[in-house]
């Protein structure tokens, strides 16, 4: 397991995605409540799992994904696909909300934008969209 740098554009979109991921996921772990107020949520005083939910959920997926490609070499396209496919149901979920659940706002449309680009520099080279 080691680090390798890209020196081409079908390995530096998805290393971008990578360390996106980790920082959004190292921000939700060790700051969940300045992460749920840039999100306009909070938790109640009373009943904490709502921070746990962050730390596991929400951060972990992101971190946990996004250190493993920068980490495995050997299994990049599969985790490139994981990765991206992981983006892509996010903006699918955030889509869904926006259309149902009258979340129309700024914040969700550039939110959603944002993790489709995510999952764009995922899974384009991945799937031979983006050639050297």
């Amino acid at each position: 397991m080691s680090l390798e740098l890209p020196t081409n554009l079908p390995d530096l979109l998805p290393f971008i995605a990578a360390c996106v991921s980790v920082l959004y996921g190292l921000f939700a772990m060790f700051a969940p409540r300045l992460f749920l107020r840039a999100h306009g949520l909070e938790t109640s005083e009373a009943r904490r799992t709502g921070l746990a939910e962050v730390r596991g959920t929400i951060a972990g997926f992101p971190l946990g994904l996004g250190v493993a490609l920068l980490t495995l070499g050997s299994y990049q396209t599969l985790i490139q696909m994981a990765l991206g496919a992981a983006w892509l149901f996010v903006a699918f979920g955030r889509l869904v909300s926006i259309l149902s659940d009258q979340g129309a706002t700024l914040l969700n449309w550039t939110l959603f934008l944002f993790n489709l680009a995510l999952a764009f520099l995922c899974l384009a080279p991945a799937l031979g969209l983006v050639s050297a």
